[in-house]
């Protein structure tokens, strides 16, 4: 039974996403069985529509300085939880965590209010960035807990007896072996941030990133099957992505010597 209720899970969760293909290399422009003919016009249409190129470099400027801003803040609190413990330790990386827990548009609507009213900045791409880096962080703690977690202290300390600094023992010991742990925790915040929406839609600013750009073309009917390609090619990137993101959480579990109980895959 609980094998058939897997089963069961995994068609509802991912029979819609099998769907965009299946559309995006339909023929005709409303989305309804049946299907009308092959094509791959609509696939034509994306490299050139200059609106959407504008909006996919938004995208990837955003998420880009996203994954490096959230992994290099994720590896500092990571590094701290691994350490000895101190005063307040458990309240504060709680506190970190909490954006997990938080929904997406009260926090989006939080921030506007304080980026617009209380400091009276400009929305931008750094907004968005900023947003952003405050949602990812706590997906590449989460990551790198375990890649620092699994490290054994002796290594830095033997390097550090042996007359190497604290920081150059951490950057030539320590930042190798967790190296994996830190290019996974770049893939899903780049992922995280390249599909996210709602803080994207509240807070971006002239320049509309690529998903608030496909939401607006969600109002012309006739533009549908390119969205459709398009959210094809996002769901392949992500697989990919993804893939990338747990062969390299695998390698660092596998270097370090600990059994691997499940990850993102």
């Amino acid at each position: 039974m609980l094998r058939g209720y897997a089963v069961l899970y995994l068609i509802f969760l991912y029979a819609p996403i099998a769907l965009l293909p299946i559309f995006a290399f339909n023929d005709g422009s409303i989305i309804a069985f049946p299907l009308q003919g092959f094509t791959t016009r609509w696939f034509s249409e994306l490299w050139t529509n200059s609106a959407l190129h504008n909006a996919v470099q938004n995208s990837l400027f955003i998420a880009v300085m996203t994954a490096v801003f959230a992994t290099l803040l994720g590896i500092c609190a990571a590094r701290a939880g691994a350490m000895a413990s101190f005063p307040g330790k458990q309240g504060i990386l709680g506190f970190v965590m909490l954006p997990l827990v938080l929904p997406e548009i009260i926090v989006a609507v939080s921030l506007l209010i304080v980026l617009r009213q209380v400091l009276g900045l400009q929305l931008s791409n750094w907004s968005v960035i900023a947003a952003h880096v405050l949602i990812c962080t706590p997906f590449s703690i989460a990551i790198l807990n375990g890649a620092f977690q699994n490290l054994d202290p002796a290594m830095e300390e033997a390097a550090m007896d042996l007359g190497e600094s604290r920081w150059s023992a951490f950057r030539l010991i320590t930042l190798p072996l967790v190296m994996p742990g830190i290019v996974s925790s770049l893939l899903i915040s780049f992922t995280i941030s390249l599909d996210e929406f709602i803080i994207a839609f509240f807070l971006t600013g002239t320049n509309p990133t690529m998903p608030v750009y496909i939401w607006g073309l969600l109002r012309f009917p006739g533009q549908l099957p390119v969205v459709m390609a398009l959210g094809t090619i996002l769901v392949a990137l992500s697989i990919i992505l993804l893939t990338i993101a747990e062969y390299y959480r695998r390698r660092g579990l596998a270097r370090a010597g600990v059994a691997d109980t499940g990850g993102f895959l």
